[in-house]
């Protein structure tokens, strides 16, 4: 939650929130498939060497696979006859990559079949996404299940672009978490690239007074404004996230407090004390943003969900 937008997001309830119930453990498999990391980092390498846009597509991908019935790769699996999945719901068309879920999958039911779950390789995924893009790493807590329901219409559950602080607060808080992952989670905007349809409403017609978000960087808006002009018909026109999007760093927060965010959602950040405070640490300081990031990346991707190990990602059986 755009092509590769770590949080793109609509607001509505339509099944309980998941909650963070199952016990998870950090040497899970230790015994079960001893080398279920390197395998999983061994296809997140291959892909990244030819597809340099992979990490902000596995980072996203674990976002919107977590704010949805919780982690449990419900987003892998696809549409069934009548029944459209998630992953064709309107804020997930753009998610690509799954390709890199399968090759793990594949290589780790040769080595241990039927013993690690899609939404333990992709929670895995994600972790490796970051690091290989010169961020963080962290020891990923382990045991999930993979869910067998997916349904298109609950992507409106996801936080919009567009949301503004209350409506992300609030999203957040249905899933356990708070003002300061909000904020932390929100620097993975740090990777990737937003199509112009997720930040229109900045840029053009912004409201019935002005046609541009007027806290935006004048120069900065003007290059957007002619990349996506208001009739744009280039389907793959639109901005990196940040001015470093291949590279896991602070330049997200440096570059909004300069009036140089993408979305609506991201200038929410500085409409309160509270999290404004947050982004002007996390952009004085890599260190601590890291830091945050780790211990909210690790309570988001614990949120509980399915009931089996799916044998195939994108099929129940």
């Amino acid at each position: 939650m755009a092509v590769v937008v770590a949080l793109a997001f609509v607001f509505l309830v339509m099944v309980p929130a998941p909650s963070l119930v199952r016990a998870l453990s950090s040497n899970y498999y230790d015994h079960k498939c001893p080398h279920l990391e390197s395998i999983v980092a061994s296809a997140v390498k291959k892909a990244m060497s030819n597809d340099k846009t992979v990490p902000a597509a596995l980072l996203r991908m674990h976002f919107h696979d977590c704010f949805i019935r919780g982690c449990d790769a419900s987003v892998l699996l696809n549409s069934k006859g009548k029944n459209k999945a998630e992953k064709d719901g309107p804020p997930n068309i753009s998610l690509h990559g799954f390709y890199v879920i399968d090759e793990a999958k594949k290589a780790l039911e040769t080595s241990c079949p039927g013993v690690v779950s899609c939404a333990d390789i992709l929670a895995l995924a994600a972790r490796d996404a970051v690091f290989l893009s010169g961020g963080p790493t962290w020891d990923v807590p382990k045991g999930r299940k993979d869910g067998r329901i997916s349904l298109a219409t609950e992507t409106r559950q996801l936080p919009a672009p567009t949301f503004n602080i209350s409506q992300l607060q609030q999203n957040f808080a249905q899933r356990g978490l708070t003002i300061e992952d909000l904020v932390a989670l929100s620097g993975g905007h740090t990777l990737g690239f937003s199509h112009c349809s997720s930040f229109q409403n900045r840029i053009h017609k912004f409201n019935a007074t002005v046609d541009v978000d007027p806290t935006m960087q004048p120069s900065f808006a003007a290059k957007l404004r002619s990349v996506c002009p208001a009739h744009n018909k280039a389907k793959n026109a639109g901005s990196p996230l940040d001015s470093s999007n291949l590279v896991f760093d602070n330049a997200y927060y440096k570059l909004l407090l300069q009036g140089k965010s993408i979305f609506s959602s991201d200038q929410a950040l500085l409409t309160t004390p509270k999290t404004k405070a947050l982004v002007s640490k996390f952009a004085s300081s890599q260190e601590a943003f890291e830091k945050a990031f780790v211990t909210s990346m690790i309570k988001m991707s614990s949120l509980s969900g399915g009931q089996e190990i799916r044998l195939d990602c994108r099929v129940v059986r």
